[in-house]
This record gives C-alpha cells, structure tokens and sequence, in this order.
C-alpha cells in the first residue's frame, strides 16, 4: 500500500515562500541550483517540497493555479493558546497576510489562519 512520504506546495517566488516558512520553523535549503524545487525532511520523515509554478510547468505545461478559494491548508500545533496569539502577530509582522484572526473553536483549541505568499492557508492551534 502506498505510504505519505511528501507534501508539495506550488508557489510563485521559491525565495519568498522559504522565507515565509522559516517563520513556522521549516528550514529549507538554497535553490543553490536554480531548479525551483527545494524540501525539508520532518522529524518523522515527511517531506515538504516547494516547488515554482514553472518548474511544474516543465512537466505539466497546462497547469494554472486554483481560482475561487484555497484548496490546502497546512496545520501548526503550537503549544499554547497564547503561543497561537503570538505566532499569528509574528506572521502578520513579517508581512502575511490575515485569512482568520484567532478565536476559540467550538472543538476547543485556540486557533488563528494566515495565507502564505500564495494564498495556501497556515493553520495555527493549540488545545484550549
């Protein structure tokens, strides 16, 4: 049976989006090579790759980007409701954009959305 091994992100500017994510502590390398595809291995051994809309226009020449609303989103526990409130403020701070300001949930955890630098939706919880 097939087994999750890599979550792939297509993003605009690949040194934008590394920088964004360093932010939610994901350390990518340089596109040292300039091939447009840069990963990160988790601590589990899920791999996160972030790609350029050209690179994945290399092999797929008709891709375009969803329209009308997310599709993905990507979830960061953090360890505490106020560690939500303060990870949302340093988002915003380091210029992301607000998707949904924090509140708490009816499924009990403290939970806040920010739109990456190409509108994918950052899940910030902590239970309550």
């Amino acid at each position: 049976m097939p087994s999750l091994d890599l979550i792939g992100l297509v993003v605009a500017d690949i040194g934008r989006s590394r920088a964004f994510y360093r932010h939610l502590g994901l350390e990518f390398p340089e596109d040292a090579e300039g091939h447009g595809h840069i990963e990160t291995t988790l601590s589990g051994g899920l791999r996160i790759a972030i790609d350029t809309e050209e690179t994945i226009r290399s092999f797929d020449p008709d891709w375009s980007p969803p329209s009308g609303g997310h599709r993905t989103a990507l979830a960061f526990r953090c360890d505490s409701p106020s560690d939500v409130d303060r990870a949302y403020q340093e988002l915003l701070d380091s210029g992301a954009r607000s998707y949904k300001a924090p509140w708490d949930a009816a499924w009990r955890q403290r939970y806040a959305q920010v739109a990456d630098p190409d509108g994918n939706i950052i899940d910030l919880f902590a239970p309550l």
